[in-house]
């Protein structure tokens, strides 16, 4: 199939209820289906279990928890030093500086930082002339996300949006790509300043879940802005480590980090399509 071809194809086929389909067998325990769905992805993606806590494909309760599953203790070590460390397993698709307001997706195609994080320019603010990654995680890699860096949660934007497909094709064929997908937006504040870690949805992601809010699939597709802490409840700060899980897609996508101008410098070996793990350092601090 071409490209064009591809793009046209999910341009018109109804994605919300492909998704909502797939997200049924996905989650269902029928061991007849679960079953055959988890053995055919662990042939056709080669799935190596040898690093999961549970190494049998077919113990998980659904096709979910197997996606989803967690890695051995010592399997994905975080990077003591001071730096920033990659949120997921996966291959950068692009890193670099936000310039102008705008974000690199692929030759010829660019977004808005404002778009990106739901059109509210205060959120925007926050990394004008900052820095960004957007990692690409595979059907093959390891689906949870993880803390770049130390923080507090401040607030969470979920975006309803398109679910186009997220790869190479897309990214460079699908104008504002990133901006146009249906997201989340975590806020953080850390040492080295504000921190955003962006889940961007895509065709199949049947939902995105984190720690603190579950599973977010709102019915109603408007913007929907939380705050951390709720104010009308004792609820104490959501706090991370470094290195720890702050969300998981129930089937893959993409996770974006964000921070401030000055911040960071990213390691100079990482490039487009550079393989990165989940601990791995992907920059230096240099705000003190």
């Amino acid at each position: 199939m071409n490209d064009a071809l591809f793009i046209a194809l999910q341009r018109l086929a109804p994605q919300h209820l492909i998704s909502r389909g797939a997200g049924l067998f996905a989650s269902s325990t029928t061991p007849l289906i679960k079953n055959t769905f988890i053995n055919w992805f662990v042939d056709k993606y080669d799935i190596d279990m040898s690093q999961a806590q549970q190494e049998d494909p077919l113990a998980f309760a659904s096709f979910n928890d197997f996606f989803t599953r967690a890695l051995k203790d010592d399997a994905r070590p975080i990077d003591a030093g001071n730096t920033l460390v990659s949120p997921a397993d996966g291959a950068i698709s692009q890193l670099g500086t936000i310039k102008d307001g705008r974000i690199f997706q692929a030759k010829g195609q660019d977004y808005t930082l404002l778009e990106l994080v739901g059109g509210n320019a205060k959120d925007a603010a926050l990394y004008n002339d900052g820095h960004f990654a957007t990692v690409y995680l595979s059907p093959r890699d390891y689906h949870r996300v993880h803390m770049p860096l130390a923080g507090t949660l401040t607030h969470m934007t979920h975006v309803p949006g398109d679910l186009f497909s997220v790869n190479t094709v897309t990214a460079q064929n699908v104008p504002r790509l990133f901006a146009r997908n249906e997201r989340l937006v975590c806020h953080f504040t850390t040492e080295q300043g504000p921190m955003a870690v962006v889940l961007v949805g895509a065709m199949i992601v049947a939902s995105i879940q984190t720690p603190w809010a579950g599973l977010v699939a709102p019915v109603k597709k408007r913007i929907t802005r939380t705050h951390y802490p709720y104010s009308d409840s004792p609820q104490t700060p959501i706090t991370l480590a470094k290195g720890q899980e702050m969300g998981r897609f129930l089937l893959g996508s993409t996770a974006i980090v964000l921070t401030a101008k000055e911040t960071i410098q990213w390691n100079e070996h990482l490039a487009e399509n550079s393989h990165v793990q989940m601990g791995q350092a992907m920059a230096k601090i240099t705000k003190p």
